[in-house]
């Protein structure tokens, strides 16, 4: 019997050599490290945005000392025709030369991308959110075993989500790329993007809706 099993193990170690190890039919899923990425919801967004462009254009060695012309967006939305004349007041206030027309300046002109995902897995809770919460269950049982008034529980827990609160906020299925660039001679001499989660009632404030063409059916009756 024994040497059975001996025969059988040695067997079936060399039947597994005859295979590669590690090995899959297809790539196995794998996450990536926590990053964060933040979300636009104020007018206030886009100034913060023109401020950091404005900023990274005056220190560029190839623009800082060239005159700029801004190109507006080819089709008006309302953060395009917010975000011309924030960027204009930015660079205006950092000491840029800005002309009107394209005439021998550097022309400044963005890019307004929106992205929509249909089909996204689950994404991970701010870090603390879950600690806060079972830290809250906890504090809350406490009335309950020596407490004479239980809510008095609620305190502690209601004091962690007003000191934290602020920094939680929540994932969509919609974002936004905006890419800043400058052309100089037909080179483009600059080019920035930046991505931003957006809420779903504000895709019309970055892309101007497809217009839906309705279908008349024509016939020869009356």
């Amino acid at each position: 019997m024994l040497r059975k099993v001996c025969l059988l193990g040695i067997g079936s170690t060399l039947l597994a050599g005859c295979f590669g190890t590690h090995t899959s039919q297809a790539p196995i899923a794998t996450t990536y490290p926590i990053t964060e990425q933040q979300k636009m919801q104020a007018a206030h967004h886009w100034d913060v945005l023109a401020q950091h462009q404005a900023d990274m254009l005056i220190q560029s060695d190839m623009i800082k000392s060239q005159p700029l012309y801004i190109k507006g967006a080819d089709t008006a939305t309302p953060f395009s025709t917010a975000f011309d004349n924030l960027l204009t007041s930015q660079l205006v206030s950092k000491g840029a030369y800005i002309k009107a027309s394209p005439s021998q300046a550097a022309e400044v002109s963005y890019k307004v991308q929106v992205v929509e995902h249909k089909d996204r897995g689950p994404i991970r809770a701010p870090q603390g959110a879950i600690t806060t919460l079972a830290a809250g269950i906890a504090v809350a049982t406490i009335p309950f075993n020596h407490w004479a008034e239980p809510a008095l529980a609620l305190i502690p827990a209601a004091g962690a989500v007003d000191l934290f609160s602020g920094s939680w906020t929540s994932e969509t299925n919609q974002e936004v790329v905006i890419t800043t660039q400058v052309t100089l001679s037909d080179q483009v001499v600059y080019s920035n993007s930046s991505i931003y989660y957006i809420n779903p009632g504000d895709f019309d404030h970055y892309k101007v809706p497809a217009k839906t063409t309705k279908t008349v059916q024509v016939n020869n009756q009356w």
